[in-house]
C-alpha cells in the first residue's frame, strides 16, 4: 500500500501544481488584459485561458476520486468495493471525468503555436480568427461532456451510450472548423520559400487530420463495443 500512497500523492501534488498554475495563468491574463485596453488576445492566449478552464474544473474531481481511494485503502470505507454495495465503475467515472479533458489541457496550446506559427509565417492574422475562439470553446465544452466514451463495456445504458457517441462526433464540427481556418491562411498566402516550422505545423494538420478521423469513427458505441 505504500507504493500506492506514494503514487496518490504525487499525482495530488502534481493536481495541485496545475490548478494553481491555471489560477496564475488566468489572472495574469485578466490583468494584463485591463490594464492593456483589452486589447485582442492572440490565439495562443486563448488556448491557455480554455486549458486553465479545463484544468480548474477537472482537477478537484480527479483529486476526490484519489482521496476516496486511500479512504477505501485505509480507512475501510467501501466506495469502490462492490461485495459491500460500492461500485467500481464509480472510480472510472471520476478518473475518465479528467482523464478525457486532459486529451484536449494537452492539445489546446498546440493549437495555439500552430496558430501562431503560421500567422507569423503568413505575416497576417489567422484566417476565421473568431470562429477559431469560438472552436476552441466549444471543444473545452463539449470535451468536458464525453467521458464515458471510454466506458461503452460496463453496462452503460442505451441512450446513455447514444448520448455520448453524439456528442462524441459533434466534437469534429468545431475541429474541423479549425482545420479549414489554418489551410484557409496556408493557401491564402503561399509562401515563396516553406521554412521549418511551416512544414512541423503542416505535418501537424496531417497527422492530426488522420487522427481526428479515426476517432469520429470509432466514436460510434456499437462500432467500439465490437471491438
Amino acid at each position: 500500500p505504500t507504493s500506492v500512497d506514494l503514487i496518490v500523492f504525487g499525482l495530488a501534488l502534481a493536481g495541485i501544481s496545475s490548478f494553481l498554475s491555471s489560477v496564475n495563468f488566468l489572472s495574469t491574463i485578466a490583468v494584463l488584459g485591463v490594464t492593456n485596453g483589452a486589447k485582442p488576445w492572440s490565439l495562443f492566449t486563448w488556448a491557455i485561458v480554455f486549458t486553465a478552464i479545463m484544468l480548474i474544473a477537472t482537477l478537484p474531481i480527479l483529486t476526490g476520486g484519489l482521496l476516496m481511494l486511500v479512504l477505501d485503502l485505509h480507512l475501510n470505507t467501501q466506495f469502490y468495493d462492490a461485495s459491500f454495495n460500492g461500485d467500481p465503475v464509480l472510480y472510472q467515472h471520476l478518473f475518465w471525468f479528467f482523464g478525457h479533458p486532459e486529451v484536449y489541457i494537452i492539445i489546446l496550446p498546440a493549437f495555439g503555436v500552430i496558430s501562431q506559427t503560421l500567422s507569423t509565417s503568413a505575416g497576417k492574422l489567422v484566417f476565421g480568427g473568431p470562429s477559431m475562439i469560438l472552436a476552441m470553446g466549444c471543444i473545452t465544452v463539449l470535451g468536458s461532456l464525453v467521458w464515458a466514451h471510454h466506458m461503452m463495456t460496463v453496462g452503460l445504458e442505451t441512450d446513455t451510450r447514444a448520448y455520448f457517441s453524439a456528442i462524441t462526433m459533434m466534437i469534429a464540427i468545431p475541429t474541423g472548423t479549425k482545420i479549414f481556418n489554418w489551410l484557409s491562411t496556408f493557401m491564402g498566402n503561399p509562401f515563396s520559400t516553406i521554412s521549418l516550422d511551416v512544414w512541423y505545423a503542416l505535418s501537424f494538420i496531417f497527422l492530426f487530420t488522420l487522427g481526428g478521423t479515426t476517432g469520429v469513427v470509432l466514436g460510434n458505441s456499437a462500432l467500439d463495443v465490437a471491438l
